[in-house]
Formats: C-alpha cells, structure tokens, sequence
C-alpha cells in the first residue's frame, strides 16, 4: 500500500516514514506544490496532511483533490485547538483529523480504519475466493492455510485485489510497489519475477490461478 506524508517539519517528517515504512510504501511532500503535483501524478492508499505548509494551506490540496479522480483516503493533522482547522478539513473531503502532538499507534490506526473504508468496504479480512487476506496482521490465508510472501508480495497482492477485473500495466505496478524510486531501473522487466513468485506460492497452497496475462499489455487478477 502506499502512502503520501505531506508534512514540512523535518524531523517530524523523517519519523513518520520511519514509522510505517514497515507497513507502506511511503513518498514525502513539504510544500502545497510539491503535494497536488505529486497527487495528479501518482495514486495513493492514503494521504497524510498538514494544515501549515510553507506555500499555503494542506487545505488546498484538499481542494485540489476534489478537482481530479482520485479515491486516496486523506488524514488531516493540524495545531492541537485549530477548531476551524478541522471543520474546514471535514468539509472539503478529508476522511479523518487528528492534532498535533498525536500518539504514532493512533495515527496508524487511523489511517489503516481510512484505508479499508475507502478501498475495502471497512473490511479487516478480504475473501476473495479461496483466499483470506488480514489487513491487520498482513496474514494471507488459502483454505486456512497460511502462505509466506514477502513485503513486496503482498503488497503486490492486495493492489491486484483492489483492482479487480481491470487491465493493470507493469509500469503501473512498478510505480505503485516502488513510487519515486521507479527512476533508478534500466528496465521493469524484473517485476516478472515478482508476480511468478507470487503465483507460484498462491497456487502452490492449493488456490486457483487468479491473475491473467494480457500480452502486451499487463496483467488481470479475476475469479473467473
């Protein structure tokens, strides 16, 4: 999953993605500017974002949100009495407040309770056909039986469910398992090996083969 912290203190930044690098990909803004050019770009589970930035509000990129098609869930943090602050927010779209000084285990439940109401219908376990997926634990389940997939994996997994019965291209799939670091490859061929490997566990487990090749274009995860 993958998460934009929008957010121009340096240190408090820094921590953040410390953090829930664990749990997300994790891309960084600390300007108005940089935050509606990063979300007309690129897509996201879910947005962490500070009312005080250096260029203006957090609020206009609330509404900026507003402006493009976009379903990424949006937490505002702002000055602990800034009453005016959380109103606005609501108002434009955001999905949850918070403010500041916050509790980290708050803030990561927060954003997870965000992340399954918008993308997964408030659910913590996803069934999809013989497989159980557990947002909470990051558990993968085929006929109870639990399969061992790296971080990658699963991520990979759960953007697939997401996006059920749609084409997915491997450059979609690079940009949202790798982000900003999407630059540094020659190539995105190596993300074959990646979806092999994630097709040979599920399978493995005694679970169908879900996820369709489209030559030439990209892939299809679908039951039937």
């Amino acid at each position: 999953m993958k998460l934009l912290i929008v957010e121009d203190e340096k240190d408090l930044l820094e921590d953040l993605v410390e953090y829930f690098k664990k749990d997300f990909l994790c891309e960084t803004a600390s300007t108005v500017a940089m935050a509606q050019e990063k979300v007309y770009m690129y897509r996201y589970d879910a947005i962490i974002l500070d009312i005080g930035l250096p260029d203006g509000s957090g609020l206009e990129v609330l509404e900026y949100l507003r402006t493009i098609d976009t379903d990424s869930g949006v937490l505002v943090l702002s000055a602990y009495d800034a009453i005016e602050d959380k109103v606005n927010g609501l108002d434009l779209g955001a999905d949850d407040y918070l403010p500041k000084p916050f509790d980290y285990n708050e803030l990561n439940a927060r954003i997870k309770s965000i992340i399954r109401r918008k993308h997964f219908k408030g659910n913590s376990i996803l069934a999809f056909g013989e497989l159980e997926v557990n947002i909470g634990s990051h558990e993968v389940r085929v006929k109870g039986k639990l399969i061992d997939l790296t971080q990658k994996e699963y991520q990979l997994l759960l953007f697939f469910i997401n996006n059920e019965n749609r084409v997915i291209t491997k450059e979609s799939i690079v940009e949202h398992l790798w982000g900003d670091d999407t630059d540094i490859f020659d190539s995105f061929d190596f993300i074959y090996s990646h979806i092999k490997n994630l097709r040979k566990k599920i399978v493995k487990a005694g679970n169908r083969d879900y996820l369709k090749t489209i030559y030439g274009i990209g892939y299809k995860f679908q039951k039937a």
